[in-house]
């Protein structure tokens, strides 16, 4: 039976529900905008049809943008900045040094003690693997560095945001700043080796945040778990990053709602908050499940920007071949990728072995593009790249959900083996993200 596939092709439902979050504003983790958006998800999965839709609340390290700048013999010179969330209140004046790329062996190459260190977002073509911005900072803190700049690659004059801190030491070590790419190349021009002072105020306290949970299916012990993140950062309406995810979200609870017959294992819908801050939300709630009851977590972060899936299946073969049954049974590409991904909200439950999927769009680009940048907003987006997502996403959970499917759980030492071998190890020891005994 398809007659369901022209139900979800012509429903409002996701696609309204990312018009309301991105018309909050403000939906930065621990905000009040993040639990209005948080509400808003809550009621819309009841109304869609989902049981026991609700909130469960957690605190989160506070952290509420001040003003920035970067200033040269007094004058600004560090145009349209932006405080990296969670960067300390600070003000210091030092040398600036661009590094480029800030590659690990760039900061191995140069005397970084008591410096300003520049670099860009993204990472060159020969490199092997891509290099986080907090993998960075911390590189820089490593090498004694006591500012960071970091440098959009996109052109547009858009300043970048992205957290620091760690999940021991929430709050950075040293201030951190984001500019344009224009404005990275106008300091590094005139600036490299020059004094220059950088300066970040914000406001430090305590929040609370939440996660939004619903339920779908039978009542069994086993659960698919269907995930999004509903905060995001207070500079753009978020419409990429990751009010899209939401919304599918939403609209896969739309459509399960009337398939509900067909699914033989309780589906759970969770929209995390307070991803962008460290994956605290999916980590508390990680942290406080039993792991061994989840066949498979479904993450969408990144949906919607292109028309082809790209599934991240974290080298589970049942994964890879759950989608490959429904590409070639609705004869529609689906992108998979074996590789491990450690950041995103799937990662809580793949560390530990847990089935997962990163749930995003292919693309060409490096890094996030509009996302992180006052440039994500709504337009970026079309309501016929989210249906038919929504169509496919929609037939690869209930083949998740069905008694035929059977992705097994995999040994968490084999995962940090993994990480190893794909040289991602290194990255997560130095941002405190490696959560294995060596």
């Amino acid at each position: 039976m398809t007659h369901w596939i022209g139900d979800v092709f012509t429903s409002d439902v996701g696609w309204d529900h990312l018009e309301d979050l991105v018309d909050i504003g403000n939906r930065m983790a621990g905000s009040d905008g993040e639990r209005q958006a948080a509400e808003l998800t809550r009621d819309v999965l009841a109304e869609a049809g989902a049981q026991d839709a609700r909130l469960e609340s957690f605190d989160i390290q506070g952290w509420t943008r001040g003003s920035s700048a970067i200033r040269a013999n007094g004058d600004d010179v560090g145009g349209n900045c932006i405080a990296l969330p969670r960067s300390p209140s600070d003000r210091v004046s030092a040398p600036l040094v661009d590094l480029g790329y800030g590659l690990p062996e760039d900061f191995e190459a140069r005397d970084l003690e008591g410096r300003i260190v520049m670099v860009r977002s993204d990472i060159p073509d020969y490199y092997e693997r891509y290099i986080h911005r907090r993998e960075k900072y911390y590189h820089a803190v490593e090498q004694g560095a006591i500012g960071f700049v970091y440098r959009n690659h996109v052109e547009g004059c858009l300043p970048p945001t992205g957290s620091v801190g760690t999940e021991a030491d929430p709050v950075g070590e040293i201030p951190a700043i984001g500019v344009s790419s224009e404005v990275g190349a106008r300091l590094g021009r005139r600036f490299d080796g020059e004094e220059v002072e950088l300066a970040v105020d914000a406001e430090i306290n305590e929040a609370e945040s939440q996660n939004v949970r619903a339920e779908l299916g039978p009542d069994t012990d086993e659960r698919v778990l269907v995930t999004s993140h509903v905060d995001a950062h207070d500079i753009a309406e978020g419409a990429l990053d990751n009010g899209a995810g939401t919304a599918m979200v939403v609209e896969l609870a739309n459509a399960l709602a009337n398939r509900e017959d067909d699914l033989e294992t309780r589906v759970e819908f969770v929209a995390f908050g307070a991803e962008e801050v460290g994956l605290t939300g999916s980590a508390h709630y990680a942290a406080e499940t039993d792991l061994d009851s989840i066949e498979a977590v479904v993450n969408n972060d990144g949906v919607v920007r292109g028309r082809t899936l790209s599934l991240v299946t974290h080298g589970f073969d049942g994964l890879e071949d759950a989608a490959d049954s429904v590409a070639d049974r609705y004869d529609h590409p689906i992108e998979t990728v074996p590789k491990l991904g450690p950041h995103s909200d799937h990662w809580p439950f793949v560390r530990r072995g847990v089935p997962g999927y990163h749930v995003k769009s292919t693309s060409d680009e490096v890094g996030r593009g509009w996302g992180h940048t006052f440039a994500d907003t709504l337009e970026k987006l079309e309501p016929r790249t989210l249906r038919e997502q929504a169509i496919l996403l929609t037939e690869l959970v209930v083949d998740l959900a069905s008694g035929d499917r059977t992705v097994e759980h995999r040994d968490p030492a084999a995962i940090a083996a993994e990480l190893e071998a794909q040289d991602l190890a290194e990255g997560m020891r130095i941002t405190g993200d490696w959560p294995y005994d060596d």
